[in-house]
């Protein structure tokens, strides 16, 4: 992804997020200031039906349940003076974050119809949206981080260094700078501002960065922390962390496919050798034991004589060739009409046929029709005209 796109990407979920901080923080705020004040009432009125419990004491023991059932904190209420919210600008923003990067922590919920609502359209639209920022941003570090890993392969490599331990190296490496910038430094970040031990800080590290969010811990959920610039810091530190474990999956992924190929590519080639070692034995039997005989032909079976054509009485007409086209032949009389002709016609085909095995054909039976009888010739006498239509 080109880098301008990435800016312009990186500008539209930002844009996008502020959108929906200013959504929720319209649509939530009313409902959280009239629930502080509803607190604050029953607050006081506990106070004034029991004089001997001091504000102190009632405020301390209010936190010590809250902490143990993991409910909100008691002091952001109206009677407080902490200007602490969980719907300012600063906490919108960073609620917003955790949608579209699907953490939820959940130590903040939507208490109205309409903020419901509107959260259902907004992961929609947003998550993809974040997933392709991701995407982009992780390419980016990741070739970040391999070129700068590169100059350092290259040093190994001047001092004879074999390559497949650069290799390891180099991942190792890899691995090494990531926990580095992304784990161990926000560890003791947020011990410092959130006054967390180690091993809180860096629970809350993983948990966020694997995207579980239990919520039990939360960035800036402390109301002392009334720097408004500190949770969208946060959610930017979420950000690069999710896309540095991104580029490490993607690596991952690459080299599974890298080993994968040459696992084939091996296999393959045990195949080839084991099929032509196979191919060599067989030719070395085969030799010792001799030529086979061959092995004897096939008897074809006796296929039946073609049928015979059904012969007519008439003279038939001779094929002419495909390549030369005949002329049509005038019209003929009647086979009947000329006995001699149809006599030889039958004895040539039974020539023909006897010679094939096949039954001459035979003449239907009935009465034939009697040759026509020819006029009789007059003798021509010397000097007598010949008469006309008396055949010669």
């Amino acid at each position: 992804m080109r880098s301008t796109t990435l800016l312009a990407l990186l500008a539209l979920v930002l844009l996008y997020l502020v959108s929906g901080a200013l959504v929720f923080r319209a649509l939530e705020q009313p409902h959280e200031q009239q629930a502080q004040r509803e607190l604050g009432e029953v607050r006081e009125k506990f106070l004034r039906a029991h004089p001997c419990v001091s504000d102190q004491e009632l405020g301390l023991l209010i936190k010590e349940v809250a902490d143990a059932l993991g409910g909100a904190d008691p002091e952001t209420n109206s009677t407080s003076n902490s200007s602490h919210s969980a719907w300012d600008l600063g906490s919108a923003f960073f609620f917003s974050g955790t949608i579209i990067t699907t953490i939820g922590y959940g130590n903040v919920a939507l208490r109205t119809d309409a903020g419901r609502l509107f959260c259902i359209f907004y992961a929609l639209v947003g998550i993809p949206l974040f997933g392709i920022l991701l995407a982009g941003v992780g390419d980016r570090l990741g070739s970040s981080l391999r070129h700068g890993i590169g100059h350092i392969e290259a040093i190994f490599l001047k001092w004879h260094v074999p390559p497949e331990l650069v290799r390891v190296l180099s991942a190792m490496l890899f691995l090494l700078i990531g926990c580095l910038l992304f784990v161990l430094t926000p560890t003791f970040v947020f011990c410092y501002m959130e006054d967390w031990s180690k091993l809180e800080a860096i629970y809350f590290v993983i948990v966020t960065l694997t995207t579980v969010g239990f919520g039990d811990y939360v960035a800036g959920a402390d109301p002392r922390q009334d720097s408004p610039a500190y949770q969208p810091l946060v959610w930017f530190w979420i950000l690069l962390g999710l896309a540095y474990f991104a580029s490490v999956l993607t690596t991952i992924g690459n080299w599974l496919r890298v080993v994968s190929r040459r696992t084939r590519a091996e296999m393959g080639g045990l195949t080839a050798q084991a099929a032509s070692w196979t191919g060599t034995v067989t030719a070395r039997v085969t030799q010792r034991a001799g030529p086979a005989a061959p092995p004897p032909e096939k008897e074809q079976p006796l296929l039946p004589p073609p049928p015979c054509p059904a012969q007519p009485l008439g003279r038939p007409r001779s094929p002419s060739p495909p390549e030369k086209a005949q002329p049509p032949s005038p019209p003929t009389a009647s086979a009947l009409d000329y006995p001699s002709e149809n006599l030889a016609f039958i004895d040539e085909s039974s020539d023909t046929q006897s010679e094939r095995g096949c039954p001459l054909p035979r003449a239907p039976r009935g009465r034939r029709r009697p040759n026509p009888p020819r006029k009789p010739v007059r003798p021509r006498g010397p000097g007598r005209p010949r008469d006309k239509g008396v055949p010669v």
